[in-house]
């Protein structure tokens, strides 16, 4: 069907069937969309502020450019879905199945991610300043140039990330899993890495560089030898 631009502002579609439907801007707003299946629906520039969303399905469905603030995701199927330069900031995605997501320059500040499956999600140039990530899984994510200041990421799961150019200032690491995380140019600033599960990882000359306090535990759990990180302290 093409309801591409409708107008459907509070209105209850917990019932309707919406299987690849074109809803290109429309306008959604407080609408109630729990457990609807929109699979491969195309919500592409439509206009979800406050939206119940928790426990639907759009898997693959083409999101882009789409306003998702202060929305209910919690438990959505969100698989394979594309939401580049999509509006997420405060929405509640706890749960959330988002494995394989295209998310780049999406703006997920102060999000709710607790427990989200982010496996393998494309992050790249993402906005997740403040946002929760607690016990998220995000093994082999794509987190280059992504904004992750201030962003609880307490017992999350970052086997394989790759961090490049990533800013984790103020960020919580605690329990975090770094295990060959590549860490090339990443700002770590003010942050807290008690990480319990840490491994070998990629970590260049510059992020060792652009952060000297790295604390000694961290070093040696990247695989580093002690009389490298003896001659980063205190020189030849």
């Amino acid at each position: 069907a093409d309801l591409s631009g409708v107008k459907l502002i509070g209105v209850n579609l917990s019932e309707a069937k919406l299987f690849r439907a074109n809803l290109r801007g429309a306008d959604l707003e407080e609408a109630d969309l729990s457990g609807v299946k929109l699979i491969g629906v195309n919500l592409s520039e439509a206009k979800l502020f406050r939206a119940k969303l928790s426990g639907a399905d759009l898997s693959e469905a083409d999101l882009r450019r789409a306003s998702f603030s202060g929305a209910d995701l919690s438990g959505a199927g969100l698989s394979g879905a594309k939401l580049s330069g999509a509006n997420l900031t405060g929405a509640d995605l706890q749960r959330a199945n988002l494995s394989g997501a295209k998310l780049s320059g999406a703006d997920l500040r102060t999000a709710k991610l607790f427990r989200a499956d982010l496996e393998e999600a494309d992050l790249s140039g993402a906005k997740l300043s403040g946002a929760d990530l607690r016990t998220a899984k995000l093994i082999k994510a794509n987190l280059e140039e992504t904004d992750l200041s201030g962003a609880d990421l307490r017992r999350a799961n970052l086997s394989g990330a790759d961090l490049s150019g990533t800013k984790l200032s103020g960020a919580k690491l605690g329990g975090a899993d770094l295990s060959r995380a590549i860490l090339l140019e990443t700002l770590f600033i003010n942050v807290s890495l008690t990480c319990q599960h840490i491994g070998p990882c990629v970590l260049d000359h510059r992020t060792l560089k652009q952060n000297p306090m790295l604390p000694l535990k961290f070093l040696q759990g990247c695989g580093l030898p002690d009389a490298f990180i003896d001659y980063l302290r205190h020189g030849p």
